[in-house]
Parts: C-alpha cells; sequence; structure tokens
C-alpha cells in the first residue's frame, strides 16, 4: 500500500494521489495500487514559516506522526507532496522519526527523484527553479542538483523570489486560499518568473512548490520543459509497491511552458 502524507497543503494530497492514478498501468478499478491519504493539516505547521524562524515547531514532528499512522494503516513506501518539507532541517528529523520508531515504512525523496531523473535524461541542461522563499533559503534543489554536476538559475532578486513566494501564499490572490481557480495574478506573476529564468538560460524549470504545478502548464516558450516532482514521485511509489503497473517514464514529464 502507498501512504501519502496530506496536509502540506491539502491539495497537493490529492494531487499526488491523481497522479499516481494516472501514472498506473490499468484495465479495472480492481487494478489500482491500494493508496492511503492522510490529511491532518492543523497538526503539520508552515514548512516555510518554520525554516525561516518565525515557527518554534518542527513540521517534521507532525509529518512523522502522519507517517507512523499511515505505517500502522498498512502502507509499505510513503510520500510527501511538500518540496520544502525535505528541507534537511525537517527531512532529517522526519526520517530520525521513523528510525527511533523502528518503522519498517520506505520514505521516498521527491528532490532526490527530481535530480535523478534531471541527471539521466536532461545532462548539460540548465535547470531554472521556482521555489518557496523556505526552499529558496534552505538551498533544496541548489545543493542536490549542484552535488549531481547540474547547472541551477534561481530568481536574481529578493523582489522577484518574494513574488513567487507570495503567488503561493498570500491571503488574497495567493494558490494556497485559491487552489481550485488559481488567481490570474497568481498566474502571471508564476509565468513571469519562468520566462525570467527562461531569459537567463534555463532550458528546463522545475515547479519547485506542489502548488506551482497547479498553474504551470502549457505555453508558448519554445523547447524549454515543465518538470513537475510530484509526478516524479507518483511513479516512484507505484514502481515500488507494483513495477509491473508502473509507467516506465511519467505519461506527462515533461511540458512546454
Amino acid at each position: 500500500m502507498i501512504g501519502i502524507v496530506g496536509g502540506v497543503g491539502p491539495l497537493a494530497g490529492v494531487d499526488l494521489f491523481t497522479k499516481i492514478i494516472e501514472e498506473t498501468i490499468v484495465e479495472r478499478d480492481q487494478e489500482h495500487v491500494p493508496v492511503v491519504l492522510l490529511s491532518v493539516p492543523g497538526t503539520i505547521p508552515d514548512r516555510t514559516e518554520y525554516l525561516m524562524g518565525r515557527e518554534p515547531r518542527n513540521p517534521a514532528l507532525g509529518i512523522g506522526t502522519v507517517l507512523l499512522q499511515l505505517g500502522k494503516m498498512g502502507a509499505r513506501v510513503a510520500g510527501i507532496p511538500c518540496n520544502t518539507a525535505h528541507a534537511p532541517a525537517i527531512f532529517n528529523i522526519v526520517k530520525q522519526i521513523l528510525r527511533q520508531s523502528d518503522s519498517q515504512l520506505e520514505l521516498l525523496n521527491m528532490i532526490e527523484l527530481t535530480a535523478d531523473h534531471l541527471f539521466e535524461y536532461y545532462k548539460g541542461a540548465r535547470v531554472g527553479i521556482l521555489t518557496t522563499l523556505g526552499t529558496y533559503h534552505a538551498g533544496v534543489y541548489r545543493h542536490t542538483l549542484t552535488r549531481k554536476k547540474i547547472d541551477v538559475i534561481e530568481l536574481e532578486t529578493a523582489e522577484m523570489r518574494n513574488g513567487v513566494h507570495n503567488a503561493i501564499y498570500d491571503a488574497g490572490y495567493g494558490i494556497k486560499a485559491n487552489p481550485v481557480q488559481v488567481s490570474r495574478k497568481a498566474e502571471i506573476i508564476l509565468h513571469d518568473a519562468a520566462g525570467e529564468l527562461i531569459k537567463r538560460g534555463a532550458d528546463i524549470i522545475v515547479s519547485g512548490c506542489s502548488e506551482i504545478s497547479f498553474t504551470l502548464t502549457p505555453r508558448n516558450f519554445g523547447n524549454v520543459k515543465l518538470i513537475d516532482p510530484t509526478r516524479l514521485l507518483a511513479l516512484a511509489l507505484v514502481k515500488a509497491i507494483d513495477p509491473g503497473k508502473c509507467r516506465k517514464a511519467p505519461s506527462q514529464p515533461v511540458a512546454r511552458l
């Protein structure tokens, strides 16, 4: 059984569940792999707020509790559909909680999966990253991709980085506040930010926040490709449970911006 840590944000968990279904090769309902999604958002503080020093509670504690519950429910492998939660200050504590509890649950790392995908299929490409401020300041993608000798491009100015963050978090127009119908303002900000990365030479854009994939869809930006880490996580989760049912490559591994 696959376990999904929900609530980080809530629709990101549903998005991962949807992509698990899309990445599974079946003919009937009954052939789909079993999945359990546990969403208890009130118990997991905001990941960026913690990394920026504005939240004293480590979200790892809530995430670890959810993972242990998923294990008790029968999950053998699990994923966290939140890029920022993979910052070492959070993710390493989550893994420690699992070890100390003698959990047999396998926890996949979405950032490592993305780096492996880029290294295997796009060697030599220059990779632009769009993220929350928490993911940016923790260097989640920067450090992981650099270790694999992947050329990383990030937004240069604080104004643009704050703009991307606000497009996700703003209480009025942000995606977290309007996940089903993304506001036009958030959409414009994210597309402008992607365009800036492309101007600076990015061949690929990584949606480094799960909510970004809600609005970054095919657009007319030439041959620049969009990588969705949540989809890569979905594919890996299916493969871990039943390799015969997973697609050999993501059903939608890239898209034109």
